[in-house]
């Protein structure tokens, strides 16, 4: 369990990663034509807010896969 539970940790970290580096990828591509998108609608800080989204997601199952990796240790 405590094995499986530290890949999860890992793969949960690993995605709290990709979803930054690709939330800054999208940043530094913005221009102009994202800031004024059709309808008012600012196209790149859509994409930016979802990648912020996805990377507090992962974030979050890496605290709780490291506070249930911790708790299992104690146990043991």
């Amino acid at each position: 369990m405590q094995t499986f539970l530290t890949v999860l940790l890992v793969l949960a970290a690993i995605g709290a990663v990709v979803a930054l580096i690709r939330g800054i990828v999208i940043f530094l591509r913005t221009t102009a034509a994202d800031l004024n998108g059709p309808d008012g609608v600012n196209v790149s800080g859509v994409r930016q807010n979802k990648m912020m989204r996805m990377r507090i997601l992962f974030q979050a199952l890496a605290v709780i896969f490291a506070v249930l990796l911790l708790l299992l240790k104690r146990a043991s």
